[in-house]
C-alpha cells in the first residue's frame, strides 16, 4: 500500500506493507535513523516521536495510522537554523546520555512532557519518563537536563 506521511514537515511517501510499524517508516522509507528500534514491545520507549504533538511510541502505531497527523523526530527538532532544541541542548550540558540508544526517545518524551507541563517537579519528570527506559544511567542527569530545559523556556 501507497503511504505518505507528513515527517518534520515534509511529506515523505512510499509503498509499504500494510502491517508495516511507524518506526521501520521513519528508518527505512524516511531515513531518519535516530529513531531507534528497541523492543517492539512497548516497554522501552527508544523508538518514542512526536503524532501531532503527543509522545508515542512508534512501534505501537501502524505506518497507515500515521496518515493525516504531523510526525516528529529527533532530527526535526533543531531550529531552523539547525541550533539544537533547548532539551536537546540540556541533555549535551548535564549530561544526560552515556552509550545514547535511549536518548531520541527520553528527548522526545520530554519535549512532549515540558510541552504539558512547563516547570515539572523532579518526581513529575521521573512519572513522566516511566514508559523510557535508560540501561546505563541512573536518570539523575536525565532528569536534571529536563529541569534545566524547564528553566531554559
Amino acid at each position: 500500500m501507497k503511504v505518505t506521511i507528513t515527517v518534520n514537515g515534509r511529506e515523505v511517501a512510499a509503498d509499504v506493507e500494510d502491517r508495516a510499524l511507524l518506526v521501520h517508516f521513519l528508518r527505512d522509507a524516511a531515513g531518519l535513523t535516530a529513531t531507534n528500534v528497541g523492543c517492539d514491545t512497548t516497554s522501552c520507549g527508544a523508538c518514542t516521536v512526536l503524532l501531532d504533538g503527543e509522545s508515542v511510541k512508534s512501534c505501537t502505531i501502524l505506518a497507515a495510522q500515521a496518515e493525516g497527523p504531523a510526525v516528529t523526530t529527533l532530527e526535526g527538532l533543531a531550529g531552523a537554523a539547525g541550533e539544537m532544541h533547548p532539551v536537546q541542548r540540556a541533555f549535551h550540558e548535564e549530561h544526560g546520555l552515556q552509550c545514547g540508544f535511549c536518548t531520541p526517545g527520553m528527548v522526545m518524551a520530554l519535549v512532549s512532557l515540558l510541552q504539558e507541563n512547563p516547570h515539572p517537579t523532579e518526581a513529575e519528570v521521573r512519572t513522566g519518563l516511566e514508559g523510557n527506559l535508560c540501561r546505563c544511567t541512573g536518570y539523575h542527569n536525565i532528569v536534571r537536563a529536563a529541569l534545566a530545559a524547564a528553566d531554559a523556556r
